[in-house]
């Protein structure tokens, strides 16, 4: 069996999306037209079948695509999309073919999970299939190692599916399993009754939490077959053994988002680190970050164990640090996290704040004995309303917020070496911004490295060995300054 092994981190180009790389891809040429970027936009289209309640304005078209130039990082509107989607709110882009996908929110009806594909001259997206996403305000998109299943998160009836993806044309398939937290339970809130989930005083947090709400899926970085589930409702993380074969999720315990004696938590979205083996969950509700071990001997353990030992699973993440997102003077009932992103290069945390209007930055230190803590560099305005979302360009020196309150998606500065934003000037008119895509078409003529996908066994030999610098595992817990260039997969937005 020949071992996927991704190119040293070094040697990815800052803002890169590693996918490619991590699932052995290349390209091999460069599309006409591809010498510019890609910003995709989604805007919300109707505000009553929401969970929460923008304030802006109610978009008549729903995702519009922006070129970029990378010397100065401005923007030029090249399309808006013609087809009436309602409510697209979170974009994913293949990593070898040139198709965006997008799924809708709306808490009284079933999501879609729309595939467009993207014209690299003139940045038209073409709508190709719909599917059903079986669930409500569907939320969150996240392809497999191999492109074969794509696993999909609805927030509101909190259920979790994986869906087969089309091997030829590329569009999300059906159904192949459904996972659903509630076992069938009705909810105590009603779709046509409840809190604005953009308030977080007291009653609301606990309308909130009265039902569980999951919020993302993301795979491990080093076997991809660990999912890991943020539940905002339940103040937990819910680990999964995934088998992309049978398409199938299998529950495997839970991890508490925070520190035990804390209520109110809310995870929202969680994100590995792109070579230590540490991620990092942002809590909505109470504004923190969480920082958190991955424990590969644990991981190999869950991964080994019988369909009937799973619930009993150990946890495969250890809390280490949490870390305030806004001000301690700022009321916390004032405020609620949107994004949280590692930069490329690994040297940043990035956090929005939802009433602060702030993106907070925060380093990620790399000397013993504080390996992938945080420390604040700082809390810097949006210039607009309401962050809900951001994304950097491939360099990973220009920084888009999508400002959903104030129609407005602005472009800032990202300092490299001490992780300040500085505001470029540069503004434009989206109404209710609430997801930024960066899209980079390719080629899809693409060279496989390699069809053979590495099991569990050798991915763990090859994370005992390949740690550098004197560096040492000790119960699968990097206990050096060493970083572990394992085989990854990108789970980043």
């Amino acid at each position: 069996l020949k071992a996927i092994v991704p190119d040293p981190p070094a040697q990815v180009p800052l803002g890169f999306s590693s996918t490619m790389a991590s699932q052995g891809f290349r390209h091999s040429g460069v599309a006409a037209g591809m010498g510019k970027q890609l910003i995709v936009v989604s805007c919300y289209t109707r505000f009553d079948n929401l969970a929460h309640g923008p304030r802006g304005t109610e978009a008549k078209r729903s995702l519009y695509t922006y070129s970029m130039d990378p010397a100065d990082g401005q923007m030029v509107l090249l399309a808006i999309t013609q087809d009436e989607v309602m409510n697209p709110a979170f974009s994913r882009f293949h990593p070898r073919k040139n198709l965006l996908y997008t799924c809708t929110e709306s808490v009284a009806e079933n999501g879609q999970i729309v595939t467009w594909r993207v014209c690299p001259e003139t940045g038209r997206l073409s709508k190709l299939a719909s599917s059903d996403a079986g669930g409500t305000s569907t939320c969150y998109l996240t392809l497999d190692r191999a492109c074969e299943n794509m696993l999909v998160v609805n927030y509101w009836d909190a259920t979790i599916g994986v869906f087969g993806v089309d091997p030829k044309q590329g569009h999300v398939d059906t159904a192949r399993s459904m996972f659903d937290p509630n076992n069938g339970r009705r909810m105590k809130a009603r779709h046509d009754k409840h809190v604005n989930h953009s308030q977080n005083d007291h009653s609301a947090q606990a309308e909130r939490q009265a039902d569980p709400h999951s919020h993302a899926v993301i795979l491990d970085s080093y076997f991809g077959r660990i999912a890991f589930v943020p539940d905002l409702g339940m103040d937990v993380i819910r680990q999964f053994r995934y088998d992309p074969e049978a398409g199938s999720l299998t529950a495997a315990g839970m991890i508490r988002s925070g520190p035990a004696d804390q209520k109110a938590l809310g995870p929202r979205y969680i994100e590995f680190h792109p070579t230590l083996p540490m991620c990092y969950v942002i809590n909505e509700l109470a504004s923190e970050v969480s920082v958190f071990e991955f424990d590969l001997h644990a991981a190999q353990q869950l991964l080994g164990s019988s369909t009937e030992n799973l619930q009993h699973a150990a946890p495969v993440l250890r809390l280490v640090q949490t870390i305030r997102t806004i001000p301690d003077a700022f009321p916390g009932k004032l405020n609620t996290c949107g994004r949280i992103a590692v930069h490329s290069a690994g040297n940043f945390v990035l956090v929005s704040n939802r009433g602060h209007d702030s993106i907070a930055v925060f380093r990620v230190q790399h000397a013993l004995p504080r390996a992938g803590m945080l420390t604040m560099v700082g809390n810097f305005h949006t210039r607009g309303a309401t962050p809900r979302h951001f994304q950097f360009d491939a360099s990973g020196q220009w920084l888009i917020t999508a400002n959903q309150d104030s129609d407005r998606i602005c472009v800032f500065r990202f300092n490299l070496a001490n992780g300040r934003l500085d505001w470029t000037g540069h503004e434009y008119r989206v109404p209710s911004p609430n997801f930024v895509c960066n899209v980079q078409p390719h080629a899809e003529e693409v060279v496989e490295l390699s069809d053979e996908r590495p099991s569990d066994a050798v991915a763990a030999d090859l994370a005992t060995q390949q740690v550098g610098g004197g560096g040492v595992l000790q119960g699968g817990l990097l206990r050096s300054g060493a970083t572990v260039p394992l085989p990854r997969i990108n789970s980043r937005l």
